[in-house]
């Protein structure tokens, strides 16, 4: 408590103290100078004019007030409220006899609200006994830090997105055409357009008369034969539709509608998982408040018992409080240097960029002519015969992306330490370089692709003059994207899995047996998570892009990080020991999530080019027979009820459109003007913390 003597305003008096001010401690029970008892004095003590001074009310200060604010928050369950069971109770009578005032349709719907509240925290309660790899990631997370329990969660999102789309897909697109062909049901297929040539209808992978032994093998490696014959490629599924008394299902809607829902579906996943991981990171990342503090006296769990999880708790904080002071350590170094030394860093920089730049231009073009000389070798069948060299061919362009991922990434590393960033500034940036290589090289493959099949873009050349593409070399293009896609994703498991076998293991076993100093110097394998991230970016973009043309790829890349999960944990456990250099789990998730959002951006390109430009093939899937595939929908959309069709064309006009681009845009001014106004409060609330933490340090010091 304090007084103020005469002639003092309010501004003067400040629990801090001045000249003005004398101090009076009073005799408080032991309870209420426990520090949340300090906080409820603090706020209890009001002043009202200059002299007088409000002692506390029935020992609770304001507490009678704070019980009528409570109540107006009626949602709010009694458990989350800070006080204790005694004025809990008595918020309780109050809110019993309040409700008694209540109609019996409000107390309906307060009863409603409290039951669904119950069954949302039951059923999420339920949801977290039934999380996938729980307790294995918890433990990776207590051996090697929560950087590297990141990438494991990463992939278990993963997993999980792929599986939904999975059944997306396989529910709207593959059992229905399964079922129509199981129960025999009349099919009307859409006409074909008379104008188009008798030579663009030809389609037949079969191969005629005997085949070698290896056939078979060389059909499921690469996608050909008889697999183009099967529910994996876009060429099998028919343009038909079903027609009954109570039913009706259209093929080609179904399988462009669940194209198009799969990658908002993802889009919303990816970006609500991105945002929580953001809001962490702001608050996680953010030194003003002393993250050693938090976790030094905040960030212990006592309700754990269990030795071996006390056990991974410690190391989870010793390797956060690694990262901290590592982090620190960089920062003061760099607040040390002179302006000449800033100044041959930054041109070091430049230089370094120059040759990260020239390396990625040599691995496009490597791309570029790999891509070219494969589709014009297995187009003229040449290599036709020779199992070894066939496989090589038709494998070409997929070795050069990996081993272009797998070498510049390498000499990324090593250029990077040349740089002198810090920890987190050296991921982000080794990230960014090798997500623009990855996702480049991609990209790099399909537009090779693109420029073959539409002879780079001139219809009216020899070979694209009859069916507005390359017939000769493609006669269902779809299916020859899908096919690289394909193999794509089947050599990037394989790869991983030889990593593993043939490098990883026998590496351990050369460290452990052999102790001769270079194989000592060379050391255990590091578990490198940005690396291991981009591989798994890499193959959700290759599955993304080729979902499309391939509509049981995501089926493939659930099965398949499934296997990679139980790899990467039993090599992390095996033969990797933990990182010299750690880094922050809180901007890692973040960071990786956007590095998704970037691959899901360049899946679209592609995919939405192929639906609304490109010409789709005359001789197989659901599309045949149509200029593009959107057609699909206006068609489709010419068949509904006369209000309903004035209705989508009406959302379809620039009546609806413009409009509604005007006040998005208000929209989205007016959320960056509310969250500057936030950031700026916020920033405002942690200079007054900084100056309340200093004002403590000063008084306890006794300079007062």
């Amino acid at each position: 408590m304090y007084y103020a003597g005469d002639g003092s305003t309010d501004s003067d008096i400040h629990p801090l103290g001045t000249a003005d001010i004398t101090w009076q401690i009073p005799e408080e029970p032991i309870s209420r100078q426990f520090p949340n008892g300090a906080s409820l004095r603090y706020r209890g003590n009001e002043v009202k004019g200059n002299t007088e001074v409000i002692q506390p009310k029935n020992g609770y200060g304001t507490f009678q007030n704070w019980i009528d604010s409570s109540l107006e928050d009626e949602n709010k369950p009694l458990k989350e409220l800070p006080c204790s069971i005694q004025q809990k109770r008595e918020i309780r009578k109050k809110q019993e006899r309040k409700i008694k005032k209540k109609t019996k349709w409000e107390s309906w719907k307060e009863d409603k609200r409290r039951s669904f509240r119950q069954s949302y925290n039951k059923a999420s309660e339920t949801l977290r006994y039934a999380e996938l790899w729980k307790s294995t990631i918890q433990t990776i997370g207590g051996h090697f830090g929560t950087g590297i329990q990141s990438y494991f969660n990463f992939l278990r999102f993963l997993v999980l997105m792929n599986f939904v789309t999975f059944l997306l897909v396989g529910g709207f697109i593959v059992i229905p055409n399964i079922a129509f062909e199981a129960l025999q049901l009349p099919q009307n297929a859409t006409t074909y357009n008379s104008k188009v040539n008798a030579t663009c209808m030809v389609y037949n992978p079969n191969p005629l008369g005997l085949e070698r032994y290896y056939t078979f093998i060389m059909d499921i490696l690469m996608g050909t034969g008889f697999m183009e014959l099967t529910y994996l490629f876009y060429g099998f599924y028919k343009n038909t539709s079903v027609s009954l008394a109570a039913f009706s299902y259209n093929i080609p809607l179904a399988y462009l509608l669940t194209t198009l829902f799969y990658f908002l579906l993802s889009l919303l996943w990816t970006v609500i998982r991105s945002v929580k991981g953001f809001k962490r990171s702001l608050v996680t990342e953010d030194t003003t408040l002393s993250s050693y503090t938090n976790k030094v006296f905040a960030g212990w769990d006592f309700c754990m018992k269990d030795q071996r999880i006390i056990k991974m708790k410690h190391n989870s904080i010793r390797y956060e409080l690694k990262v901290d002071l590592e982090e620190e350590k960089m920062r003061r170094q760099h607040a040390q240097r002179t302006m000449l030394q800033r100044s041959g860093i930054y041109i070091l920089r430049g230089f370094l960029n120059l040759i990260v730049i020239s390396l990625i231009g040599g691995a496009f073009y490597c791309i570029y002519s790999s891509t070219v000389a494969s589709q014009e070798l297995l187009s003229e069948n040449t290599v036709k015969g020779n199992f070894i060299l066939e496989l090589l061919v038709g494998y070409l362009p997929s070795i050069v992306i990996t081993a272009s991922n797998f070498i510049l990434p390498m000499l990324f590393n090593i250029i990077i330490t040349w740089e002198k960033y810090t920890i987190t500034w050296e991921i982000r940036l080794t990230l960014i370089r090798c997500v623009f290589l990855r996702l480049a090289s991609l990209g790099m493959l399909l537009y090779s692709l693109w420029d073959k099949i539409t002879c780079s873009g001139h219809p009216e050349a020899t070979k694209c003059e009859y069916c507005g593409y390359n017939s000769d070399e493609y006669k269902c293009w779809e299916t020859r994207v899908g096919q690289e896609m394909y193999k794509l994703m089947i050599f990037d498991f394989l790869t991983v899995l030889v990593v593993i076998l043939l490098v990883d293991f026998p590496r351990k076993m050369m460290v452990d047996s052999c102790s001769c100093k270079p194989i000592q110097f060379w050391g255990q394998q590091e578990f490198l998570v940005p690396q291991y991230v981009l591989d798994i970016v890499y193959g959700q973009t290759v599955c993304w892009i080729g979902t499309f043309f391939s509509p049981l790829l995501p089926l493939l890349n659930t099965i398949k990080y499934f296997i990679i999960f139980y790899m990467k944990k039993v090599t992390l456990f095996t033969n990797c020991r933990p990182a010299d250099r750690t880094f922050r789990a809180s901007s890692a998730n973040f960071f990786f999530l956007l590095v998704l959002l970037l691959g899901l951006a360049l899946s679209w390109v592609p995919v939405l080019y192929t639906i609304f430009t490109m010409n789709p093939s005359k001789a197989c899937g659901p599309f045949r027979g149509q200029p593009s595939i959107w057609d699909t929908i206006p068609t489709t959309v010419q068949t509904f009820p006369k209000v309903a069709r004035e209705f989508v064309e009406f959302i379809g006009s620039q009546a609806f459109i413009i409009p509604f681009f005007g006040f998005s845009c208000i929209i989205m001014f007016y959320l960056i003007a509310l969250g500057n106004s936030y950031g700026r409060l916020v920033k405002m609330l942690k200079d007054q913390l900084q100056m309340e933490r200093s004002r403590k340090i000063f008084l306890s010091q006794g300079n007062y």
